[in-house]
């Protein structure tokens, strides 16, 4: 032993290149051991952790990061006994490891936020109250401390000097982070008060957004539009400018149907005798026609000498007519959700007709159902208009205007 100090001794490079391979080797058994044993019992304890359940596709790249703290922590601090290096050298070296070391604990501690983050968004509750836009400031945090840390180490200074300078640098970074305190204040905003959450159709027009919200982070709130594209909003924006969350609608149950026929003025008139006849036949109607016809001739009664002019009587319309009918259709109608606001209503006329307004809500809000209810009320109406007398207005086609020129030209031939 003493013999193989003494040619150590006289061989100086020698016992520096065998200090700096026995450094290597210990820090890659440090490596070793730690990526081997140490970290495999961490994961196996995270995947029976209580409080979450870990699964295969989670963020678990922080165990491979705090790996790597064992062989720079060895480095770091072995340097210092290898003999014969030069002391600038051995401050480079030293130093760098150690920035590598915060470098990598604050990489770690963003990946454990993101396992934060995956776990927390399992809960049944978790689309109300999303969590990611302060797991990025917290993130935000990590890293410029991290980067004050590691010039510190660079520099070899304390980071008290460079937090002492930072007081002078206030407004600069006040202009630098301004969109991340902004995005900040409107995260609090909108979780506090429960403005939009994941899975909610929001519809922002002045930003091309209609769609679902299918993330809201700290800077940005990603909407899915209805053809599959993605806009990507400022988060402040949804505090700042108008838009339309249709939540409260898929949480009613009920879906607003509100469209309109557009009769035929010329076509209103009042029923004969016959057509009141051949209008009890609609089950919907009897009750109402027995109900109007003893109205109508109580009411007629009372006028006495000038009841027998038609003219000063009430006589049932056939547009009063159908409006009852498509109230009762409606109203005995499966698909549409009786506890909402269900009206028939004629509106001011227009040059295109006379509008008869149906508004009611369906008894689901899913949209290919809403559709197909929609759709077979208002293919009813159309087709069962006529049996009233009554006329939907439509702008002349190019078939009507031929079939006008036609007429035209037999009666100049004849």
């Amino acid at each position: 032993m003493e013999q193989l100090a003494a040619q150590l001794a006289e061989n100086p490079l020698l016992y520096t290149l065998i200090a700096l391979s026995l450094l290597l080797s210990l820090s890659w058994l440090g490596n070793w051991i730690v990526k081997r044993i140490l970290l495999v019992a961490l994961f196996r304890a995270l995947r029976a952790s209580p409080l979450g359940e870990v699964r295969q596709g989670d963020d678990l790249d922080f165990i491979a990061r705090l790996a790597n703290v064992v062989p720079a922590l060895i480095i770091s601090e072995g340097i210092l006994y290898v003999p014969g290096l030069p002391e600038a050298l051995v401050t480079v070296v030293s130093n760098v490891s150690r920035a590598f070391t915060v470098v990598t604990v604050a990489m770690a501690i963003s990946h454990v936020l993101t396992l934060v983050n995956q776990l927390y968004e399992r809960r049944p509750d978790a689309q109300n109250k999303p969590i990611k836009g302060y797991l990025q400031l917290l993130k935000l945090v990590v890293y410029v401390v991290a980067t004050i840390l590691m010039v510190a180490l660079l520099l070899d200074r304390s980071p008290l000097i460079l937090l002492s300078g930072l007081g002078a640098m206030a407004a600069v970074l006040m202009l630098i982070f301004q969109d991340t305190l902004l995005s900040l204040v409107a995260s609090v905003q909108i979780s506090s008060n429960d403005i939009i959450r994941v899975g909610d159709w929001v519809e922002m027009p002045q930003l091309n957004a209609d769609g679902s919200v299918i993330d809201v982070a700290l800077h940005t709130v990603k909407v899915q539009n209805w053809d599959k594209t993605i806009t990507t909003i400022p988060t402040r924006r949804f505090i700042t400018d108008p838009f339309k969350n249709w939540r409260g609608m898929q949480e009613s149950g009920g879906r607003r149907i509100k469209r309109s026929l557009m009769i035929d003025q010329q076509s209103v008139r009042f029923l004969d005798e016959g057509e009141k006849t051949s209008l009890r036949r609609f089950r919907l109607l009897q009750d109402y026609l027995e109900q109007k016809q003893q109205e109508i001739e109580g009411w007629n009664a009372r006028l006495q000498e000038q009841g027998r002019e038609t003219v000063n009587t009430r006589r049932i319309t056939n547009l009063g007519t159908f409006r009852a009918y498509v109230e009762r259709y409606l109203r005995h109608h499966t698909q549409i959700h009786q506890d909402m606001t269900l009206i028939v209503r004629q509106m001011a006329p227009t040059p295109e007709g006379l509008p008869l307004e149906i508004y009611c809500f369906t008894a689901t809000t899913a949209w290919v159902a809403y559709e197909g209810i929609q759709a077979d009320i208002f293919d009813h109406l159309l087709a069962i208009i006529p049996e009233f007398g009554l006329r939907l207005f439509q702008q002349p086609s190019g078939q009507d205007m031929r079939t006008l020129a036609r007429g035209l030209h037999a009666a100049e031939a004849a």
